[in-house]
């Protein structure tokens, strides 16, 4: 695959969205053919399954293999293409989301969630994730100000605290990749980190 595949990272409240579009259309005017899509999500199934996973009361497993299933799809339908395309994906949210949401949150099975990490896409990992992290309480303020709370973002704050916790160790297992942003910060101040992240990367 001769493309590149961006991942944008963080727990809910954290301003993925807002930086997505900035993100896209500086890689636009540098000549970057680039599909931003989401997880869960994505395709028409994965969308239907998302819709499910953030209203239905389901446990740790049943959880984990919807997201799984609906990145399966995701991936055979809209992310391998494009990348076999030269395509640069930005994709809100990930396998890293699992670990975090699912393994952090939850308390699943790690080891299993690697498992399924293996079946569902292989080798196939992001070229470069940018986790937008900031405390819990902050990420909850945000959350409360902006829009009503699905399941996950009734969570408490301990919730959201393993769920950083779950990221901060998928950064440390893989730190060529990940690149931390110090999202409490003012926006344009979150913007700069991710422009000098790009640039180190010729980007």
């Amino acid at each position: 695959m001769s493309g590149r595949f961006i991942t944008i990272e963080g727990i809910d409240g954290a301003g993925k969205s807002t930086h997505i579009e900035a993100l896209a259309a500086r890689l636009r005017g540098r000549g970057a053919v680039v599909l931003c899509t989401r997880e869960p999500g994505g395709t028409p199934l994965a969308e239907r399954l998302r819709e499910m996973v953030l209203t239905a009361a389901m446990d740790p497993l049943t959880e984990s293999l919807l997201v799984f299933a609906a990145r399966r799809d995701h991936v055979q339908q809209q992310i391998a293409p494009a990348l076999a395309r030269g395509e640069t994906v930005i994709c809100d949210r990930f396998t890293d989301a699992t670990f975090a949401y699912q393994g952090g949150g939850r308390g699943f099975d790690t080891a299993l969630l690697g498992a399924l990490e293996g079946w569902v896409h292989g080798a196939l990992q992001p070229d470069l994730t940018l986790w937008l992290d900031l405390p819990a309480s902050l990420a909850a303020e945000r959350r409360a100000a902006a829009r009503t709370a699905d399941r996950f973002e009734r969570e408490d704050l301990l919730f959201f605290e393993r769920v950083r916790d779950g990221y901060a160790a998928r950064a440390q297992a893989a730190p060529g990749r990940f690149v931390r942003i110090d999202a409490g910060l003012e926006r344009p101040a979150v913007w700069r980190q991710i422009e000098a992240a790009l640039e180190r990367r010729g980007w």
